[in-house]
Parts: C-alpha cells; sequence; structure tokens
C-alpha cells in the first residue's frame, strides 16, 4: 500500500458518492469542460466531443440541465433549437477539472494543463484557508487537513 495515502484523513463518502452520482459516467464532465469557454450550441458540441452520439449527448445534456450544472436557452422557436451555458454550479468544476487533466497529463506524460501565460510553468494546486490567508503545504495529513 502507498505510505501516502495512509496519511490522507478520510474523505466523507456521501459527499463523495453525491459528486459521483453527478458527473461520475464518461461524457459529462467532457461535456462541462467543453463549456467553460463559454455557451455552444448542439452542433457545436458535437464537434467539440467526437465519438459522442447525438443521443448521448442530448440525454446527458438534460440530466446536467436538471442537476442544476447546464442552462439551455432558446436561440430560435421554430424549430425550437438550444445554446447551452454552464450555470455557476456547473462553472465551479473547473478547477476539478483542471486537476484531473493535470493528473490524466502526468499519467500519460503527456504536456498538459493550466500553464503560467507569463513563464509557461505548469501551474499547480494547492489547498487554500481563506480565514488564515495560508496555503497548506502538507495537504496529505491529519494535522493539516480535516473533511467535515
Amino acid at each position: 500500500m502507498n505510505p501516502r495515502r495512509q496519511d490522507w484523513p478520510a474523505m466523507p463518502s456521501a459527499s463523495l458518492a453525491h459528486a459521483l452520482d453527478v458527473i461520475g459516467d464518461r461524457w459529462t464532465l467532457r461535456i462541462v469542460a467543453s463549456l467553460l469557454d463559454g455557451p455552444k450550441r448542439f452542433g457545436e458540441l458535437t464537434e467539440s466531443l467526437p465519438r459522442i452520439a447525438p443521443n448521448v449527448l442530448t440525454t446527458r445534456l438534460r440530466q446536467l440541465e436538471r442537476d442544476g450544472l447546464v442552462v439551455a436557452t432558446p436561440y430560435s422557436q421554430r424549430p425550437l433549437r438550444l445554446a447551452y451555458a454552464l450555470s455557476e454550479s456547473g462553472s465551479e468544476l473547473g478547477g476539478a477539472i483542471s486537476l484531473l487533466s493535470a493528473w490524466g497529463a502526468r499519467q500519460t506524460g503527456d504536456i498538459e494543463g493550466p500553464v503560467h501565460e507569463s513563464c509557461g510553468t505548469a501551474l499547480e494546486t494547492r489547498l487554500y484557508c481563506p480565514t488564515c490567508e495560508r496555503v497548506s503545504e502538507d495537504t496529505g495529513t491529519a494535522d493539516t487537513v480535516r473533511w467535515l
């Protein structure tokens, strides 16, 4: 077993289970990632998500709308055509997508993920306490991080 993993405090299973229920399928985070740079029409989403079947995209968009992550706005009434944008809650997933993307890049050796525009260095994510105005230097021990 990885000794570092033993140091991590237990994460609340109910909150993780809820998050995975909402975003834990093959396409949901890809759809959200595609919408991070702004609203898209159905055809634009299809182009940005190769290999997604139209019926799967329709189903996922409807579910994301029910979950409050996506807002559909009509841009044509006849026939009804919709543009899809992230809600505030959906936009909050941008950080999680960046983390997962950076992790995936490290696993595959790809150069991907957020970089500092002025120098090109890959950015790192840290846990930050807004009350203490400090970054938690050791995010993997129970002494510094506690899940409520």
